[in-house]
């Protein structure tokens, strides 16, 4: 068998590393290895670690890198043939990482292979950050199959086809060594959201596809380091959406989002004030702000990303996830098939 390494990136995590970890050992085949990439924390979760878990190894970066930089460090310092970013706050059943190995072995084409992503508190509904697979809009909204915006839905088996899809949830994230390492890992400039996004993209553009591999299923907690209202996650996930559309979108879909986004967010952040989130619509203008300001660099970027693009990505709706939602179409099944 490949070399395969299950790496769970913590930070001060001690209490979901307890609750987590456990099935995460207890579920591996012998010819995966468990490592722990501790990002700087100052609990005591390394001592934890070492205390409970022996056989795990862990890696201790000096600082918190963000969930981008933690993983390319930790990354950096591991073999393997395939490596499986797995956050703190997922439960692992028996069988669930076989699946998603034998995709990539079967697919030499595929970067990128991601289980079914259910909620650890609803065990029949998916969950927010991947549910069955990932797609995004002509405006840049990420969407999935089983969630639309925050509608989610609950899992019947209507997503149970494997298929390639845009992006897959970093939650969960089986990838192959040599495609991480030639995009060169994540954008360490997003510290956290939307990265696997980003990284998702760039792959395919380089001739990569994404696979979404339903035999697999894990259970996510989600919201475990911020959360879903947190002005700090609405800054991140508006900047990055923002620098990620700019670095990869094809011209049509750039100039579409350059007219619309400022509208639209500019609405978001006037709907966060009328609900008396004051610091929520901060954010969205100082991602904007920061965003504006970045253009020099992310120009030199866009040039690299896009420059050599050997495919079309799969998985871009061209049209507006938001109208459907409006329009009463809220379901992928009603979106797309």
């Amino acid at each position: 068998m490949p070399l395969v390494r299950v790496v769970i990136l913590n930070w001060n995590g001690r209490e979901t590393l307890a609750r987590f970890l456990p099935s995460v050992v207890g579920s591996l085949p012998r010819w995966a290895g468990v490592v722990v990439a501790d990002n700087g924390s100052t609990d005591d979760s390394c001592a934890f670690v070492e205390r409970e878990f022996p056989n795990v190894e862990l890696l201790r970066l000096e600082r918190n890198y963000g969930f981008a930089g933690g993983y390319n460090r930790a990354l950096e310092r591991l073999d393997g043939t395939y490596f499986v970013l797995l956050n703190s706050d997922v439960e692992t059943p028996a069988g669930w990482l076989e699946p998603l190995i034998e995709t990539l072995e079967r697919h030499p084409e595929a970067a990128v292979a991601a289980p079914k992503l259910r909620s650890v508190n609803d065990r029949g509904r998916f969950e927010y950050a991947g549910a069955a697979g990932g797609y995004i809009d002509w405006l840049g909204y990420p969407f999935c199959r089983g969630r639309i915006l925050k509608r989610i839905e609950c899992d019947e088996g209507q997503y149970d086809d494997e298929r390639e899809v845009f992006w897959v949830s970093g939650a969960a994230f089986c990838c192959r060594a040599s495609a991480f390492r030639e995009a060169g890992g994540f954008d360490e400039s997003f510290f956290a959201h939307m990265e696997e996004i980003d990284l998702c993209w760039r792959l395919q553009l380089r001739g990569w596809t994404i696979r979404i591999v339903p035999r697999s299923t894990v259970y996510h907690l989600g919201g475990a380091t911020l959360a879903v209202d947190s002005p700090r996650k609405i800054y991140l996930n508006h900047r990055n959406n923002l620098r990620m559309l700019f670095k990869c979108a094809a011209p049509g879909q750039r100039f579409a989002a350059a007219l619309l986004r400022p509208l639209l967010d500019g609405a978001a952040a006037l709907s966060y004030l009328a609900q008396g989130h004051g610091r929520a619509c901060v954010a969205v203008f100082r991602a904007w702000r920061d965003f504006l300001k970045a253009h020099p660099v992310l120009r030199a970027e866009r040039r690299t990303v896009r420059g050599g693009a050997k495919k079309r990505p799969v998985g871009i709706y061209r049209g507006s996830v938001l109208l459907c939602y409006l329009s009463g179409r809220r379901t992928f099944g009603r979106i797309l098939s």
